[in-house]
């Protein structure tokens, strides 16, 4: 039914004009902001798209909303601190991010951030990326 459907991701945030600085200047993303909807499309590579809504009553999501891949963890994590990206820090038996604010406890390299609605994003270390 939906296999030739272009599908595309969506969450909410809570101001919409904080989310378009946040995204395209500090993640460096191209964003394209749709006036007559209130809405902000996000352009990512390949193609993809994702969808950024106002949400008068907006709750951050708990998880992660959105992945980006890089090739170094340690540079990708040091270039958006030097953009002002606070990262996450997690202490628990199963998940404890280092002193460098990276989970290396199996799996991908990854280190999570969130956006100015407390939406969660990761930077994630991946070969080919």
């Amino acid at each position: 039914m939906f296999r030739n459907t272009k599908a595309f991701s969506g969450f909410s945030v809570n101001d919409l004009q904080k989310a378009k600085q946040f995204y395209s200047q500090v993640l460096d993303l191209e964003v394209s902001e749709d006036t007559s909807m209130g809405i902000l499309h996000l352009h990512l590579a390949g193609g993809t798209k994702v969808l950024i809504y106002p949400k008068l009553n907006h709750n951050p999501a708990n998880y992660t909303v959105l992945n980006f891949p890089v090739p170094n963890i340690e540079d990708a994590v040091t270039e958006l601190k030097n953009r002002g990206v606070v990262f996450e820090i997690y202490d628990f038996e199963h998940l404890k991010t280092d002193e460098d604010h990276i989970f290396r406890g199996g799996g991908p390299f990854i280190a999570w951030f969130k956006d100015p609605a407390g939406n969660i994003l990761s930077v994630l270390e991946v070969a080919e990326a």
